[in-house]
Order: structure tokens, then C-alpha cells, then sequence
């Protein structure tokens, strides 16, 4: 039986990324989320989003070249802070 005489090199230790709230997936550093991530944590429908979105009450949005939003997280983060604040 042939043994290959070089040993595969150790890979260094990653550390773990935070977990989304919305997903079990890592949440990595300058997250962007979706419509539907937004949708599915305040428990809103599209539609209530995009009416918030053109009075100018949805948190910032990014348009990708491809025309889809995205929310940066910190953005979010801001405007829900901003909404406990004024209540």
C-alpha cells in the first residue's frame, strides 16, 4: 500500500463568527441583510416594508447593481435604537 511521505500542512485556528439572529449562519463583519431578513425579524410583510420605505420610515438602503436592497447591519441596529428612543 502506498504512504505518501509529506504530511498535509496544519491549518491555523479560525476563530468563530457570531451567529445571526436570523439564520444559523455566521454573521460576518459588515453584514448586509436582506428585505426578507428584515421582514422575517420585525414580522412584517414585504409590502409594509416597502410602504415604510417610500414615507421614508424603513431603515437605509443599499440598491445592488443587480437591483435588489440590502441593509447594512449597522444601519439597522441604528434605526431600531432610533425607535426605542422616540417612543
Amino acid at each position: 500500500m502506498f504512504q505518501p511521505s509529506v504530511q498535509a500542512p496544519h491549518l491555523p485556528d479560525i476563530p468563530a463568527l457570531p451567529i445571526s439572529p436570523w439564520k444559523d449562519t455566521p454573521m460576518p463583519k459588515g453584514e448586509k441583510l436582506t428585505i426578507a431578513d428584515i421582514c422575517e425579524d420585525l414580522e412584517i410583510s414585504r409590502s409594509t416594508f416597502y410602504d415604510w420605505r417610500q414615507k421614508g420610515r424603513a431603515p437605509k438602503c443599499m440598491k445592488l447593481p443587480n437591483g435588489d436592497l440590502r441593509v447594512r447591519r449597522t444601519d439597522y441596529d441604528r434605526w431600531l435604537a432610533s425607535l426605542e428612543d422616540a417612543s
